[in-house]
Formats: C-alpha cells, structure tokens, sequence
C-alpha cells in the first residue's frame, strides 16, 4: 500500500490530518496497522494536532516520492521495454471503489477496536499492579508504625518498672533509716544506769565565797531530740521522737509509713497553735529550727 492510500485511510477512519500525517511519518509509512498503533500510544501527547514539519528533502507525498516512483518507467522507456511496468504502475494507482474503500475502512476500525481493547486491558493490568504495589506498601508503613508503636510502650513500662522499683527501695531505705534511729534511741535510753546520788547525799553547803549563798543562773537546756504527736485524718495520733536535727520531712515518711493514709494521697503538716501549715521548703529544715524541740504536735490535713 502507498503512502498517500495510508494518509487516505487514515483520514478517511475520522483522524484528524495533522496526526494521521505524523502517524504515516513516524513509522516510517510501514502499514496502516504501525500507524494507527502509533496513534494510540501518542494520543495524549501535548504536541499531537500540532502541524506535521517533515524534514528538508522529504516532503510527505512531494515531488521526491514521485519521482522515485516514476523513475523506473522513464528508465524502462528508454531502454525500449514494451510498457508492461507502466500498466503496472497505472493499475497500482487506479482508484479504490466505494465496496473497496468500505470494506477496508470496515477492516480498519475493526483492528482500531481490538487494539483499543489490548489497551484498556494493558491498562487494567497495570492499574492492578499499581494498586497491589500501594497496598503492599500501605501494609509495609502499618509494620513499621505497629512496631515502633510497640518498641515505644515497652520502653514505656520499662520506665515505669525502673521508677517504681526506685521508689522502693527509697521506702526501703527510709525504714531501715527509722528501725536504726530506734534502735540508737533504744540504746541511748535503756542502757544508762540511774544518776549517781552520791553527790546529793552530801548536804549542801554554801560557797563561802558567795556572800548572799546563790550561784550563777542556770544555763538554757540543749535539747538533742523531739517528741513528735501527731494526729490522723481519722482523728488518731501516733508519736514517737526524732533527732533535733532532723528535718520535717523524716516526720512526714514517718506518717506515710505508720498511718493509714491512702497510697499516693498528698497531704500537709500544721501546727495548731499557733497555727502554722509548713510548706514544701520547711520538709528540708530541721525540727529545732522550726521550733519544734522538745515536743510538739503536728496535725495531718488534706491538700
């Protein structure tokens, strides 16, 4: 088939000239079928409906092509032939009739629809690919995420684990710290043997010296520890005695450990008289500077 019977059949299937002339153009007009194959892989182009510029010295249907394929009959006249090849070559040109032309543009578009059909296929198929791919990678992201999820709680109870074992050994600690204090107090009181009498046995005699028999004013007694009441939220009290030294925040683990406060409940300390609620910087000051030497009640209130 020619090229100009190709142009034809393409522009007589309903496509457009300036497409159907760069579908002939670049297959190199090898078919009807190379073009219109051509045609569906670059219908989106932007530069589809552009006008068509062959390159200089190949004009699509120009003097060229026709000389080429006048060429051989000059030739064949030259040399004395008996005209077969100019029958052949007016045979070749001879127009297609209506039946012709109707049939072949039947044929056309039969071939147009199953190639538009091996494309919608070609196109399902890699949509479904396209879409097992997204989901393959959907699925992929959810691991990741499920597991750094994961990896996130575990170091969350690992902190919790840590902390909680801080605690107590903390409580621990303060125990074996308060079991230790009775115990030195225990020692302290228990083992001392009654004061000598020998000295009050002797009657006292005036300092001859003193001339009106009284001695010098008594010093001010140096207290070494606290009697500590304090009372419950349920009215109940407990005592014991603490070290002057210590601070207030011994007499409030104290109250934690030996009282019936719920676990985790905040609760504050206050004199009654005067009345004095202590605040979290007086837990770090010791009972003698708070005044709280040689005894003292404390009351427990809720924050």
């Amino acid at each position: 088939m020619a090229e100009q019977t190709t142009l034809e059949s393409l522009l007589e299937m309903g496509f457009e000239r300036n497409r159907a002339e760069k579908a002939v153009a670049k297959t190199g007009n090898q078919g009807i079928e190379q073009a219109m194959d051509w045609l569906m892989e670059h219908e989106n182009d932007p530069d589809i409906d552009e006008p068509y510029v062959p390159p200089v010295g190949n004009v699509l249907g120009g003097a060229d092509s026709q000389s080429t394929t006048e060429q051989p009959t000059l030739a064949d006249t030259a040399e004395g032939g008996d005209g077969s090849f100019s029958d052949n070559t007016e045979s070749a040109k001879k127009p297609m009739t209506e039946e012709e032309k109707l049939q072949q543009v039947k044929r056309l578009e039969e071939l147009m629809r199953v190639k538009q059909a091996e494309r919608r296929e070609r196109e399902r198929e890699e949509e479904l690919e396209r879409e097992k791919q997204r989901r393959k990678q959907g699925q992929e992201l959810q691991q990741v995420r499920q597991k750094l999820q994961e990896d996130e709680m575990k170091k969350l109870a690992e902190l919790r684990r840590r902390e909680k074992m801080e605690d107590k050994l903390a409580r621990q600690r303060v125990k074996e710290k308060i079991a230790r204090d009775r115990e030195e107090r225990a020692q302290k009181f228990g083992g001392g043997g009654p004061p000598s009498t020998a000295a009050s046995s002797q009657p006292s005699q005036p300092s001859p010296s003193s001339p009106t028999g009284h001695g010098p004013p008594p010093t001010k007694k140096e207290y070494d520890e606290s009697r500590i009441q304090v009372r419950l939220l349920d009215g109940s009290t407990i005592t014991t005695a603490f070290k002057a030294q210590e601070p207030l925040a011994a007499v409030r683990v104290y109250v934690q450990m030996n009282s019936n406060t719920p676990e985790g409940q905040d609760f504050a300390l206050l004199s009654p008289y005067p009345r004095h609620e202590y605040t979290e910087l007086d837990m770090e000051k010791p009972l003698k500077e708070l005044g709280l030497v040689p005894s003292a009640v404390l009351v427990v209130t809720k924050k």
